[in-house]
């Protein structure tokens, strides 16, 4: 079984190199606004072949992107206009179900790719050399620099790990270049004998994370001090934005980024902790796709409402799953998902289900039949754990998992 990481290596440009990098992102990033347009103009096309037949030639002679890069342009827009198009249909279905009344206006016009990251194919566009370098394709040519990077990370590359595509990044405000390396690590493959214990993982905003397992140990995660310093960081871009001058575009260029990697961060922090302290684990977490069209949400336009509907997507819970995910598998354990469902208004005890269970909303849980009362977030993630381990019986009886693994690379 095979783990994907992503290995982030810092380059270490001469001002020669770093022009000609500069460079190529650019021209790149042109190539693909040139063939967004081209697709959408005729019938907003998410066909790779038909795209590249119609724009290899313009994008070799306009913006002289070399033969391996030009194909690469046809098959990211085509990948873009595709989620694009199951996004619309998927609205389309939300819409006739009266789960939502918005309409997904992300076709409306052609999509414009605004960062300059840079896709380079394995082999074709970048090769590792020895003494810690990497030879990358630009417009000029092949330039050989230097990397700095993670020592687990680099030692996996120079050890002959299966290494992917790569991303040339550019940090603006450090003016830093970085090269993303996708690696796939060989992980055993599971077994419900290998996984000598149930968690289950219930994710929130007060709480970040709450554990439980079925011995009855449980943690909370807390993020009493990180949420305010992600609200400060997003009411700070806000005003900024809104005034608009000169000065305050340079100050949002210098702290864009600070909320994402606050939280991105974070999200590393707490998944670490949770896998750590439960190896060989199944790890429950909740299935939390279309959530946001699934869960009632208030309905109007005066500032109470916009700020109740904004916490709901205040905290990047797909990305802490994914990372408990990845990291479950490098540690001998694994991560599933399970219903969602009622997690915070059933009891554990006697199943009674009613949202009276949890008054005002509130972090407390009485049961209105048997009066078990607990934190609602620690219910949440016992009854997490015991669907985890009703499906890991099942594993074991039929020798098949029913539900899909949740093995997302990094």
């Amino acid at each position: 079984m095979q783990t994907v990481v992503t290995a982030k290596l810092k380059l270490n440009t001469t001002p020669e190199q770093f022009k000609a990098l500069r460079t190529t992102q650019l021209a790149y990033r042109d190539s693909l606004n040139y063939v967004s347009q081209y697709a959408f103009a005729h019938g907003k096309m998410s066909n790779a072949v038909r795209l590249q037949d119609a724009t290899y030639e313009e994008i070799r002679l306009r913006f002289h992107l070399p033969s391996q890069m030009a194909c690469s342009v046809p098959r990211q827009v085509g990948a873009s206009y595709k989620t694009l198009w199951t996004k619309v249909k998927n609205n389309a279905v939300h819409r006739k179900e009266g789960k939502t009344k918005k309409r997904y206006k992300g076709l409306d016009k052609a999509p414009k790719f605004i960062s300059p990251t840079l896709t380079y194919q394995y082999k074709k566009d970048y090769t590792f050399k020895k003494e810690q370098q990497v030879s990358i394709l630009t417009l000029e040519g092949r330039v050989i620099v230097p990397y700095t990077g993670y020592n687990k990370h680099v030692a996996l590359i120079q050890r002959g790990a299966e290494i992917g595509a790569s991303k040339l990044w550019y940090d603006k405000p450090k003016k830093q270049f970085y090269l993303l390396v996708s690696l796939a690590i060989e992980t055993a493959d599971p077994t419900p004998e290998t996984h000598k214990q149930v968690v289950g993982v219930d994710v929130g905003m007060r709480y970040l994370a709450v554990t439980a397992t079925m011995q009855g140990d449980c943690t909370f995660h807390s993020g009493k001090q990180i949420v305010p310093k992600a609200n400060h960081s997003a009411r700070l871009r806000k005003r900024l934005q809104k005034k608009g001058t000169r000065s305050a575009t340079r100050r949002l260029v210098a702290i864009s980024g600070r909320e994402r990697r606050l939280k991105q961060n974070t999200n590393h922090v707490v998944s670490k902790r949770i896998v750590l302290q439960h190896p060989q684990s199944l790890i429950g977490l909740e299935h939390l796709t279309d959530i946001r069209e699934r869960t009632k949400r208030r309905k109007g336009k005066n500032a109470k409402q916009r700020k109740a509907n904004r916490t709901f997507s205040k905290w990047s819970f797909a990305e802490l799953h994914s990372m408990i995910a990845y990291k479950a598998l490098l540690h001998r354990s694994m991560a599933i998902k399970v219903d969602a469902n009622s997690t915070s208004q059933a009891c554990p005890k006697c199943g009674h289900t009613c949202k009276e269970n949890r008054p005002n909303k509130g972090l407390l849980f009485v049961c209105q039949n048997c009066q078990y009362t607990l934190h609602a977030d620690l219910v949440g993630a016992r009854n997490i754990a015991m669907r985890t381990l009703l499906i890991r019986q099942d594993w074991r009886g039929t020798g098949l998992l029913s539900v899909r693994a949740f093995c997302v690379g990094r």
